[in-house]
C-alpha cells in the first residue's frame, strides 16, 4: 500500500514538475494517440487535457499544418529511430519562435510502443548565434579592409620612393641646368601627386568607420592622366607608349582612392610585364554600356595563359612570370577594390600577344 501511495505521489510529483517547465511535453502511443500532454504542450495548440489526451482528435488536426512538415519525423520515431529537428514556427501570440524538437523512441522488447515529444524554445540562443555570425562578419570585413589598406599603402608608397630614387639618379647623372631643371619639375610633381595620394588614403581610414562604403563622383580621364605622371620615370625608361583614350566627361560613382590604385597596379603591371625586344603600347579607354562605365587598360606584353591560370589569376600571392621583384597581392587588391566598389572585372589575355582588363564601374 505504502509503495502505491508513494508511485502514486512521484507520479503526480512528476507532472507538477512537467506541467511548470517551459518545453512542451507530450507521448504519443504506436496509433499516434495522444496519452499525455503537459500545461505548455495543451497551451500551444490551445486545448484543454478533455480535447487532446486519449483519442479525443486526431493526430493531424491537433497539428494542423505542422502534421504534414512532421509526418517524416513521426514516421522516423515509429520505426525506431530518434529524431531531432529545428523548425521556426509561430506560437499562440503570433510571434514568430525557433524551436528545436526531440522525438524519443518508446521501444520495449524490442517493439516500438510510441514516442516521447520535448519541444523547446531556442529563439534566444538563434539570435545570440545571429549576432555572433554577424559579428564575426564585421570582424573579418574590418580585417579584409585593414589587409587591403596596408598594401594599397604598401604598393603606393613603393610606386613613390621608385619614382624619387630614378628622378634623383637622373637629376645626379644630369649634364645641363635645364636637364636638372626637368627633373626638379617631374619631383614637384611627384610631391603633388604624393599629397593628394596621401589625402585619398585617410579618406579611406575614415571611411572604413563608415557602414556604407564611401563614394563619389571620379572623372576617369583626370585620373588616368595623374597615374601617367606619376609613372612617368617608368613609362620613360621602358620606352613605352602609354595613350589616355578615356572621354574627358566620363564620371563614374567611386572611391576616389581605389580607383587611383587600381589604375596605378594595371598600368605599372603593363610597364613591367612588356614583351622583350617590343615597344610597350598601352590603352586606356572606357566606354559607357548601359548603366555601367566599363574602363579598359590594354597592352601587347607578355599575356597571360588563361587556360592554365584564369582560376589562380586574381589570388593572392599568385605569379605567373617569374619575376623576382612579384609578390602576387596586386591582383588580388585590384578585384577586392572594384567589388567593393560595387563593380567587377574581367580579362582577355593571349600569351605573347598582350592583355586587356576591363574594369565595369557605376556609371556616374
Amino acid at each position: 500500500m505504502k509503495l502505491e501511495q508513494a508511485e502514486g505521489n512521484l507520479n503526480i510529483l512528476s507532472r507538477m514538475v512537467a506541467d511548470h517547465v517551459p518545453a512542451m511535453l507530450a507521448y504519443w502511443d504506436k496509433n499516434l494517440v495522444c496519452l499525455y500532454a503537459n500545461s505548455a504542450y495543451q497551451d500551444w495548440f490551445g486545448m484543454g487535457p478533455d480535447e487532446m489526451i486519449n483519442n479525443k482528435m486526431t493526430i493531424d488536426k491537433i497539428l494542423g499544418p505542422l502534421y504534414q512538415q512532421n509526418l517524416p519525423h513521426i514516421l522516423g520515431a515509429l520505426a525506431g529511430e530518434n529524431q531531432t529537428f529545428e523548425r521556426e514556427i509561430v506560437n499562440p501570440k503570433g510571434v514568430m519562435m525557433h524551436s528545436i524538437a526531440n522525438y524519443i523512441s518508446d521501444i520495449e522488447d524490442g517493439v516500438v510502443k510510441g514516442f516521447f515529444v520535448h519541444v523547446a524554445d531556442i529563439t534566444s540562443s538563434k539570435l545570440l548565434e545571429k549576432e555572433v555570425t554577424l559579428k564575426n562578419e564585421i570582424i573579418n570585413d574590418q580585417n579584409k579592409r585593414l589587409l587591403n589598406f596596408a598594401n594599397v599603402v604598401s604598393h603606393n608608397l613603393n610606386t613613390y620612393s621608385n619614382n624619387l630614387k630614378g628622378i634623383l639618379d637622373l637629376f645626379e647623372n644630369a649634364e645641363s641646368v635645364a636637364e636638372k631643371d626637368e627633373m626638379i619639375a617631374y619631383l614637384k610633381e611627384i610631391s603633388n601627386r604624393f599629397s593628394s595620394t596621401v589625402v585619398n588614403l585617410n579618406e579611406i581610414v575614415y571611411a572604413q568607420n563608415l557602414t556604407d562604403f564611401a563614394h563619389e563622383p571620379v572623372n576617369l580621364f583626370e585620373y588616368t592622366n595623374n597615374v601617367i605622371k606619376t609613372l612617368l620615370i617608368q613609362i620613360k625608361a621602358s620606352e613605352a607608349v602609354v595613350k589616355n583614350e578615356v572621354g574627358d566627361n566620363i564620371i563614374v560613382k567611386a572611391n576616389a582612392a581605389y580607383v587611383e590604385s587600381i589604375i596605378l597596379n594595371l598600368l605599372t603591371n603593363a610597364i613591367k610585364y612588356r614583351q622583350p625586344g617590343r615597344q610597350p603600347v598601352i590603352a586606356i579607354s572606357a566606354r559607357i554600356q548601359d548603366k555601367e562605365v566599363v574602363l579598359s587598360i590594354k597592352d601587347n606584353g607578355l599575356g597571360i595563359n588563361l587556360a592554365k591560370c584564369k582560376k589562380d589569376l586574381f589570388g593572392m600571392y599568385k605569379t605567373f612570370h617569374g619575376n623576382s621583384d612579384a609578390n602576387g597581392i596586386g591582383l588580388f587588391i585590384t578585384k577586392y577594390q572594384i567589388e567593393a566598389m560595387g563593380g567587377r572585372i574581367e580579362v582577355e589575355s593571349e600569351e605573347g600577344v598582350g592583355t586587356t582588363f576591363h574594369l565595369f564601374l557605376k556609371y556616374k
